[in-house]
Parts: structure tokens; C-alpha cells; sequence
């Protein structure tokens, strides 16, 4: 099994380059909305990267369900994408998109609450023993690959809402015209949380003028890192402090999810109307907006808090407040 992993991932790097490759250029790349000149911002973009949380294959974790896996590499990619897609909507909520990580550097406690919510405990609320368990009920056994659809639904089942209201929009696509609307959402659109697809690459976070996409790859097996006496968890595994790699949009699977962030409800109204002017303007388009519940969907259920208590349960709201950003009518509908 190890072998076949090895080569699996050696075969990543067919299609990828290093940053530090990159050549000096005049180029602006964009990481998650924000803006860097490559020429002159090169260090700040490093940077910029460097603190996005990482979350990569683990191994020697408790075992899933009691009697499961105790590592995820080969099958957790998809899951661990997902969980660095849910984890920039929470720094973006509670530490801001302009926060940034230092190595050795004492972090808000607003971090070490979120980076706890992902540790690779079953009491974790955003683990990856409570999206492997969560992903039973869509139809995936404990231990199977998940594709970018599924980690979506699963996220939602999860409550992708805080006590402030804030919106995680997921959009999940599976068409071969995507290509030119990625790239359209990648830079038009300033609440980017994260990308996650298919192909390796799992996970995707910025773009460039050159069609070029830098990403951080979860296909690296790491030891499980739990929280120490003091409280706080030695985040340096969860930070990727190699210089990021690079690919060709062209070598995007077009199965992806999107991920989007929006803090306040006119957050979402004015992503809903960047995405009808930029994107949906198109003929064939890869999802809609459309203002009503359509009848020949399953009725919408709120996602539910989890039965158990979890560390930092605290982000997920009720679903009474749920309400109040009118789910019912836009999120289902955006995770098609």
C-alpha cells in the first residue's frame, strides 16, 4: 500500500513547479481575493500563503468509529481540502483576511480555537473522524474517497455557520466548460474561501494572469498532533513553510467545489450579483441562482449541532438564527 501511495504522489509533481521557480514578472497574482504584484510582493505573497492553515494525510491518530482507520492517507485528500476551505472561512471570520502567521510567534486565541476545532480527534468538531462519520449518511463507508460534492455536503451537515451569522457559500460543479468560469470566480470575486478538485492537486487557492494556479497539496502524510499541557496545539505541520507549488489551469479536473466567504448578509447579495453579471451571463453555465426553493427538490433541513459534544462547537450556531439569513431560499441552492 505504501509503495502504491509513493507513486501516486511522486506523479504529482508531473504537472507542477515551485514558486520560488517563478520568474520575475509583471504579473498580479491573486490568493483568496487578495491582490499581490509578483515582481515587487513576492515576499509578502510567500507570506500570504504560508498562513493559510494546512492540513495534509495523518497518521497515528485514535482510530475512527473505535475500530477504524488510525491514518487517512490514500483516501482523506478530499476531506482534508475540505477542511482547509472551512478553516479560511473562520480566520476570515474571526481574525480577519488581513491576519497573518508568523513561525515561533505567539497567535490570538481566536486561532488556536479554530486550529483545535480541526485536530484529528473524535471530541474535534470539524475532525476527520466527524467528516468521515458524517459522510456515512451521503453514501460514503468509513475509510472511502470522497469527491468535491460529497465534502461539501458533508461540511453543511457540519453547520458552516457561527454564532455572528456569517455564510460558507459551497459550489460544487462537474462540467468540462468550467475551466474559463474558474477563472473568471478566481478573480472577480473578493470573498474567496478555497478551491477543491479532483485531480491532484486537491486544493487550490490562488491564480495568475498566466492561467497558473498555486496550491497547497494535501498528499503529504504527517504524525497526529494533539493539544499540549498548556493548552495550545505546536501549529508548525499545520503550515506550509516550503514554497508553494504551481500548475496550469488546464490541469484542473473540472469536478471541483467552490468556496466562498460572506460575513454579512450584503456580503452575499453582492456575491450573488457579481456572480449573475461575471458568470451566469453565459449560455452554458455551471449552476444558477434562482430566488425559490424549486418543488422538485427534498425539502431543506437545517444542518443540526453534533450529538456529542466537540471542542469548539462554539463557531456552529443554532438552527433558530439559521433563519435568519433566509437558508432556505439561497444556500441549497448554491451547492449543486
Amino acid at each position: 500500500m505504501e509503495s502504491v501511495l509513493s507513486k501516486y504522489e511522486n506523479q504529482i509533481t508531473i504537472f507542477t513547479d515551485y514558486l520560488e521557480e517563478y520568474p520575475d514578472t509583471d504579473e498580479l497574482v491573486w490568493i483568496l481575493g487578495k491582490q499581490h504584484l509578483l515582481k515587487t510582493e513576492k515576499s509578502k505573497l510567500l507570506s500570504d500563503i504560508s498562513a493559510r492553515l494546512w492540513f495534509t494525510y495523518r497518521r497515528k491518530f485514535s482510530p475512527i468509529g473505535g475500530t477504524g482507520p488510525s491514518s487517512d492517507a490514500g483516501w482523506g485528500c478530499m476531506l482534508r481540502c475540505g477542511q482547509m476551505m472551512l478553516a479560511q472561512a473562520l480566520i476570515c471570520r474571526h481574525l480577519g483576511r488581513d491576519w497573518s502567521w508568523e513561525k515561533q510567534k505567539e497567535q490570538p486565541k481566536e486561532y488556536q480555537r479554530i486550529l483545535q476545532c480541526f485536530l484529528d480527534r473524535k471530541d474535534c468538531c470539524y475532525s476527520i473522524h466527524q467528516m468521515a462519520q458524517m459522510g456515512v449518511g451521503e453514501g460514503k463507508s468509513i475509510g472511502e474517497w470522497f469527491g468535491p460534492n460529497t465534502v461539501a455536503q458533508v461540511l453543511k451537515k457540519l453547520a458552516l455557520f457561527d454564532e455572528w451569522n456569517s455564510l460558507a457559500v459551497y459550489v460544487s460543479m462537474d462540467n468540462t466548460v468550467v475551466i474559463e468560469d474558474i477563472k473568471k470566480m478566481c478573480r472577480v470575486l473578493p470573498l474567496s474561501a478555497d478551491t477543491a478538485g479532483d485531480r491532484p492537486p486537491d486544493s487550490l487557492i490562488a491564480s495568475n494572469q498566466s492561467d497558473e494556479l498555486i496550491f497547497l497539496d494535501p498528499h503529504t502524510t504527517q504524525t497526529f498532533v494533539d493539544t499540549e499541557e498548556n493548552g495550545t496545539v505546536n501549529d508548525q505541520t499545520f503550515h506550509c513553510l516550503q514554497s508553494p507549488q504551481r500548475m496550469n489551469i488546464l490541469n484542473l479536473d473540472p469536478s471541483v467545489a467552490l468556496g466562498f466567504f460572506c460575513k454579512e448578509e450584503k456580503d452575499f447579495d453582492n456575491w450573488c450579483s457579481l456572480v449573475q453579471k461575471e458568470i451566469l451571463k453565459e449560455n452554458l453555465r455551471m449552476f444558477e441562482l434562482v430566488q425559490k426553493h424549486p418543488s422538485h427538490w427534498p425539502p431543506f433541513v437545517p444542518p443540526a449541532k453534533p450529538e456529542v459534544t466537540t471542542t469548539g462547537a462554539e463557531f456552529i450556531d443554532s438552527t433558530e438564527q439559521l433563519e435568519e439569513f433566509d437558508l432556505e431560499e439561497d444556500f441549497e441552492i448554491l451547492s449543486v
